[in-house]
């Protein structure tokens, strides 16, 4: 077994321990993660109106 499918086995089953062990921490984690997201696509969405303005 190559290392590489050895961690992603594990960070799977990390995330799973993690949802059912925290779930409302982990919700927060998701919220925070999409609200991120959506800033940075904010940001480059701006960008590219002042670029072609």
């Amino acid at each position: 077994m190559n290392i590489k499918k050895i961690l992603t086995w594990a960070g799977i089953a990390f995330l799973l321990f993690f949802l059912i062990s925290a779930p409302s921490e982990a919700s927060d984690v998701v919220d925070g993660i999409f609200s991120s997201l959506q800033q940075a696509a904010e940001a480059v969405i701006t960008f590219m109106r002042n670029l072609f303005e």
